[in-house]
């Protein structure tokens, strides 16, 4: 997973270099070896020209939400929704500056450390690992034993 946050608008480069991002990650190369769908909302940088044929250089295809629907869009409004509550209203978050400053720490936390119900009460990364789904270099011994302010992984 990749993320773009910023002060300014979010154009199309912005875009493209998401979704670079999350090929890398995903598949250590900068094409997948199959086509990916990559969902966004209709937003014009995501339907602009340049980042549909970069999405297919990539071996992504683009799918968009259907328009008006907001319950299409779910998927995402739920971790926004869990990032404002688990992260956001209990820092002290000043302004927009300190929030851009904090996501990376915050996005880290929630996919090495924080329990999800949906995972057994594992965060990701362990399940990921409980599930042999990454490499062995990957299985790190600290993300088993780690634990956030204010969370008790048992």
């Amino acid at each position: 997973m990749s993320y773009v946050a910023k002060p300014d608008p979010i154009v199309a480069d912005d875009i493209q270099t998401l979704m670079l991002e999350c090929v890398e990650k995903r598949f250590n190369k900068t094409k997948t070896d199959r086509q990916i769908e990559f969902l966004s909302d209709r937003g014009a940088i995501y339907r602009a020209y340049k980042v549909q044929l970069f999405a297919q250089h990539l071996g992504l295809k683009s799918c968009f939400t259907a328009a008006y629907s907001p319950e299409s869009n779910g998927m995402s409004e739920a971790f926004v929704k869990t990032i404002k509550r688990d992260y956001v209203y209990v820092s002290d978050c000043y302004d927009a500056q300190t929030v851009l400053e904090l996501i990376p720490e915050w996005i880290a936390d929630y996919n090495e450390s924080a329990p999800h119900s949906a995972l057994k009460m594992m965060s990701p990364k362990q399940f990921k690992v409980s599930q042999n789904l990454v490499e062995d270099s990957e299985q790190d011994a600290r993300i088993l034993t780690r634990q956030s302010p204010g969370r008790t992984l048992n």
